[in-house]
């Protein structure tokens, strides 16, 4: 075998042991980085591990790695380009980058930078896209070594592993806001009364539909002592969760009031406002009506706060209840607050509801409005009240058809019995 055949040889041999070393160090690289990934590693060591191994083991001067956090496309790791260019906003170019392919943006101030981008796809949809530099890309090249494929399998292992953990953190996200859900379902049964009044004197029955699964209605009845009782109905601007807990914070400052016997009207609104408005900061605010019976005297007492004017029928006339003040906790002082009084001389019928009732449309786009709750109860004001709310539900129904409820619906119905056979003076 002459000379120049034992060169050739030995350069085969080299060139063929070069080709294996390398193709071992990209065994190696995506191995360490599967092994990173089972050990659980943060998603910034990952990048810190992905920017080591492109720089220090390969050599890569210049590579941008861009991956989607939340709605937006963001740099992960950089190396080689300045802050400044990695600001410029890049999500109008990255649609065009369906697969590994040449950059050619000569005039952009920041893709100008490189040469080639390398996209990684999970089914239909981009996790990730590395750009690199041409520097050294074309120096191993010449090595017999494809430099790319080997970025876009450790770029690929990386943004798949990135995409897993952000699902997983979705998935335990999810997981918590059906516990705070769950929760709060509970604080709001606890809210809204499972069992109201039917006697000798008065009956009492609610709806309540919320329109997230928990909302911001309340309505509560009261038997305040010494023939007295009293029901409310409130709502807070809002809906969800945080609707829910503020309006049981509410609740729980208006049973410490309503009980005191010989506050006033004036303080025991006020009082409620401040409380209010120190829990909600001013953000939100309460629409409220309550009214105290006094069974002996006959005597109805009732105060509006910015509410839909409950519906009171009696001897065959409606009349709206609709003095008061104006909502609370929207300002540190209300500046007039009035009460309306009313004496009984025959059993009365009272509707009490939130706006998701008389803001319900159908596909018309009408309104549940006012005049048809008023023909509502005139059609209906004989029947007890639990039939009656049924019955209200149907119509509800009904009217809606395939419209779906726009917001938490709450209604509490009552009927004081004044002269009936069924009414026993207390």
């Amino acid at each position: 075998m002459d000379t120049s055949q034992n060169i050739n040889l030995k350069t085969r041999e080299e060139i063929l042991e070069t080709k294996l070393t390398l193709q071992q160090l990209q065994f190696n690289r995506v191995l360490e980085i599967t092994q990173a990934i089972n050990n659980n590693i943060a998603i910034a060591d990952l990048f810190n591990l992905y920017k080591g191994l492109l720089t220090w083991e390969m050599g890569i001067k210049k590579f941008a790695l861009y991956t989607r956090n939340k709605d937006a496309w963001v740099c992960a790791t950089s190396a080689g380009i300045e802050e400044k260019c990695l600001k410029e906003n890049i999500e109008a170019y990255l649609p065009h980058y369906q697969r590994r392919q040449s950059v050619d943006e000569p005039s952009h101030p920041l893709l100008q930078h490189f040469s080639v981008v390398v996209p990684v796809y999970h089914k239909e949809y981009a996790i990730a896209y590395t750009f690199l530099g041409s520097d050294t890309l074309d120096d191993l090249d010449s090595q017999g070594y494809d430099p790319i494929s080997l970025i876009s399998a450790i770029t690929n292992v990386i943004a798949v592993a990135i995409e897993n953990k952000r699902l997983f953190k979705r998935q335990l996200d999810q997981e918590r806001l059906k516990r705070e859900m769950e929760l709060a379902v509970q604080v709001q049964n606890m809210l809204i009364p499972s069992e109201l009044p039917n006697n000798d004197q008065y009956e009492f029955a609610g709806i309540y539909q919320p329109h997230e699964g928990v909302g911001g209605d309340y309505y509560d009845f009261f038997e305040v002592g010494s023939g007295e009782v009293a029901f409310c109905i409130a709502d807070i601007s809002g809906k969800g969760i945080a609707a829910a807990l503020l309006m049981s914070n509410f609740q729980a400052n208006l049973q410490t009031l309503v009980h005191r016997k010989y506050l006033s009207v004036k303080k025991f609104t006020n009082r409620l406002n401040s409380l209010v408005l120190r829990t909600t900061q001013g953000d939100k605010f309460i629409t409220f009506f309550i009214a105290r019976y006094h069974v002996r005297k006959k005597r109805l007492r009732y105060l509006c706060a910015g509410h839909n004017p409950p519906f009171m029928y009696t001897q065959g006339k409606i009349q709206r209840l609709d003095k008061g003040c104006t909502i609370l906790g929207a300002f540190p002082k209300i500046p007039v607050i009035e009460f309306g009084e009313i004496f009984l001389e025959d059993d009365a019928l009272f509707l009490l509801y939130t706006d998701g009732l008389t803001d319900l449309q159908n596909e018309n786009d009408d309104y549940f409005d006012d005049d048809h709750v008023e023909q509502f109860i005139q059609k209906n004001s004989d029947l007890p009240v639990k039939a009656f709310n049924e019955k209200l539900m149907e119509e509800v129904n009904t009217f809606k058809g395939k419209r779906s409820f726009p917001d938490d619906i709450s209604v509490l119905t009552g009927r004081l019995f004044v002269n009936s056979s069924k009414n026993t003076e207390a």
